[in-house]
């Protein structure tokens, strides 16, 4: 190389910093979270971080008929709570978490997952501490973080701000395929809880809550601070789906209590004919819940649609099973509770909403 072309390339890489992106910046986010990714892999991963494409050797010898599950998703304007209170890490799990419980709805067994992060002006630490709250929460679930995109993107997203998507792939044998089809009136619905908002109604809070000093410790919630209780991750259920398998409980239908809370993520898997009646005091909707509720002014009604109330995942297993479901549950570490039944006709019914 000439002279004269190596000051242009410097040129042209000076050029392109100054338009908001740094190459340099982004293979220093790669080295910062390169060994979390590495821990994931299990030797299906072929290949090493940084291609263009990940490697999975799939083997699907031990299921007759390998049915793939995919799913993609985002944390929605949680990114923006992270941004207030400068906490980045748990974002990683909230996106990892909720892209297995959805897919876990089905029986699927997570394989992969990939991310994409995106900033106006890449922040190399920042990006890191994402992905390696993403790698961490997939070494626990036993998932290869196979790769993903980091993408600077000046004039698209506010400095500052991130966006952050992640995409799933996972495999069920099709006879083992849960898609509610077998439900019936008089199935026991058994809830576990959610670990605060988990990924959605985010919006609503951040508008009942921007004037609220969100590092003071509350009375009203038994005092906590919102800072803390507004960035915990959204949790995995996926352990408690093998405790239910491994007791042999019949379980008939799953769901995901994400956006649309209770309203609209059970009837999902309704098959025609069935519904789905709630005791709303068969538990304590936790206090963050009703601080919100407050401060926005929303009918009970629409808060058990925006949010998720308490309630992040249901089982629904036959009545003789109920118990035994329980006991299972329990075992893992799990606080289920019995929070209502199936029912002849449609939709989610309510017992006890106050107004």
């Amino acid at each position: 190389m000439t002279q004269g072309k190596m000051d242009s390339a410097q040129a042209g890489a000076s050029a392109y910093e100054r338009a908001g992106v740094s190459i340099d910046a982004g293979h220093r986010a790669v080295a910062l979270m390169k060994d979390a990714v590495a821990r994931t892999h299990t030797p299906a991963v072929l290949g090493g971080i940084g291609g263009f494409g990940g490697l999975f050797r799939a083997a699907f010898g031990h299921l007759n008929d390998p049915v793939l599950v995919a799913s993609t998703d985002g944390v929605g304007t949680k990114t923006k709570v992270a941004v207030r209170t400068g906490r980045f890490a748990g974002l990683g799990a909230d996106i990892v978490n909720h892209c297995v419980n959805d897919i876990l709805v089905q029986g699927a067994r997570p394989l992969f997952f990939l991310d994409y992060v995106a900033m106006g002006r890449l922040l190399p630490e920042r990006v890191a501490e994402v992905v390696t709250g993403a790698a961490r929460a997939c070494e626990a679930l036993g998932v290869a973080l196979l790769g993903g995109e980091t993408a600077e993107m000046p004039g698209v997203y506010v400095e500052g701000e991130l966006d952050i998507v992640g995409t799933i792939v996972g495999v069920v044998d099709r006879h083992k395929l849960i898609d509610g089809a077998r439900l019936q009136p008089g199935d026991v619905v058994i809830a576990l809880p959610s670990t605060g908002l988990h990924t959605n109604g985010y919006s609503l809070a951040r508008m009942a809550l921007a004037d609220l000093d969100w590092e003071e410790a509350r009375a009203d919630l038994g005092g906590e601070r919102l800072a803390d209780l507004l960035t915990v991750p959204h949790r995995a259920y996926l352990g408690a789906f093998d405790a239910l398998q491994a007791a042999g409980v019949d379980v008939r239908g799953m769901a995901h209590i994400t956006g649309g809370g209770l309203v609209d993520n059970p009837p999902r898997i309704f098959p025609a004919g069935v519904g789905m009646r709630v005791n709303t005091a068969s538990w304590t909707v936790p206090p963050l819940f009703e601080l919100i509720v407050q401060q926005a002014g929303v009918a009970r009604e629409e808060a058990f649609r925006a949010l998720n109330m308490g309630v992040g995942f249901l089982f629904i297993v036959p009545a003789a099973q109920g118990e035994a479901a329980l006991a299972s549950l329990r075992g893992a570490g799990e606080s289920p509770w019995v929070i209502g039944e199936m029912v002849p006709g449609s939709g989610v019914t309510f017992d006890g909403v106050p107004a």
